[in-house]
């Protein structure tokens, strides 16, 4: 009870106040032990296929070692001293590892560059929450690149951490938390990534293989609350949502497109490489920048309705 507890009150602090640029986030905690341990294999193994490849599932185990038993612990140390204080404690670690606010702030940050006609302002804030190249992009292009990352994170960074921790508290969404970080420092097909990284990359399909698809149906569910296409983002969904290499990646990126009336995805630059990619969604109608407001309010509403189904899902657990 504790545990959901704590979630909630997460979910609540990430909504009112997302992640304060002062404040020292375990993720970079993660990342620079990422760095360091990349570092030690790469120098250890010699750049050989094999010795990446057997360093790089090393380097994930111990990454999810300690980001899984450390928090634990600390919890258990914390709980058997105060009960309040440890429920204080996983509360705050908990509204860490949510980034609803974060996403919709970075988002903004270009929704608002575009309305001032500030193409080249507008690439530059899209570049901080995309790994594509964004130089060369148009206002269509910013805005395509702005509502996928959205409708692709909704669930990487809400659903599926607010998932993992639902089901074991705050250890559980740092453990989830880690294997996504090792997947976006590491999990690249290119040529200095592709075996040091590639544990990492198959261990984040399959952790999010789950709340991938329930972030889609209750993103289908959210787009019938907003006033939607509800109808054919469920048609999106069932017809596209593997028209992506990953096979998680593409499942909310397939309601949102329906949802909206709108096509996202098709070829894009990565790294100064042209890497052909299918659409997803019709083209009903063009893309709008307001559309990066629908998508937020669609992420928002899709995190409610996730907290409250699987919230009240727990506790009945709790009361039976």
């Amino acid at each position: 009870m504790i545990s959901l507890a704590a979630c909630i009150g997460g979910f609540c602090l990430d909504f009112l106040f997302g992640d304060p640029v002062w404040l020292y986030h375990p993720v970079r905690i993660m990342g620079n032990l990422i760095l360091l341990l990349e570092k030690a294999v790469r120098k250890i193994s010699r750049n050989s296929k094999s010795g990446l490849l057997i360093g790089g599932a090393v380097l994930w185990v111990m990454v999810v070692i300690l980001f899984t038993g450390i928090p634990y612990g600390l919890l258990e140390i914390v709980k058997r001293k105060n009960e309040i204080a440890a429920f204080f404690l996983e509360m705050f670690w908990c509204y860490q590892l949510l980034a609803a606010k974060s996403l919709k702030t970075e988002s903004m940050k270009v929704y608002k560059k575009l309305k001032e006609s500030d193409l080249e302002g507008a690439r530059k804030a899209v570049s901080m929450i995309v790994g594509r190249d964004t130089a060369n992009l148009d206002c269509e292009g910013v805005t395509k690149a702005t509502v996928e990352t959205i409708a692709e994170n909704t669930s990487d960074g809400v659903i599926a951490p607010l998932f993992y921790m639902l089901i074991g508290g705050a250890p559980l969404g740092m453990l989830y938390k880690a294997i996504n970080t090792m997947d976006s420092m590491l999990g690249y097909k290119d040529e200095k990534y592709l075996y040091i990284g590639r544990m990492a990359a198959k261990m984040d399909d399959v952790v999010n293989y789950i709340p991938a698809r329930i972030s889609a149906i209750m993103m289908v569910l959210a787009s019938f609350l907003c006033g939607l296409d509800w109808k054919n983002g469920w048609k999106i969904f069932l017809r596209d949502r593997y028209n992506h290499s990953s096979p998680n990646s593409a499942q909310t990126e397939a309601v949102c497109a329906g949802a909206l009336d709108i096509q996202l995805a098709g070829d894009a630059w990565y790294f100064g490489k042209l890497y052909k990619k299918p659409y997803i969604g019709e083209p009903i109608r063009s893309i709008r920048i307001e559309d990066i407001c629908q998508t937020n309010r669609l992420m928002y509403v899709t995190a409610i309705v996730t907290m409250i189904i699987f919230g009240t899902i727990k506790l009945l657990f709790y009361i039976i």
